[in-house]
């Protein structure tokens, strides 16, 4: 998505999109693989990472 690495740095890394709503959630991957992070808007703990256009 980004021309130079700064920028897709910026927009995807650490980001993850919820399963159920699709909203974004910016969280490290520690924390989603735990189960400890979950979506403010639909309380699910289904999330995949954000999707590099």
């Amino acid at each position: 998505m980004g021309k130079f690495p700064e920028a897709a740095a910026r927009l995807l890394d650490n980001t993850f999109v919820c399963r159920t709503c699709k909203r974004k959630i910016r969280a490290t991957n520690l924390k989603v693989l735990q189960g400890s992070v979950s979506c403010r808007k639909c309380s699910s703990k289904k999330l995949r990472p954000a999707r590099k256009k």
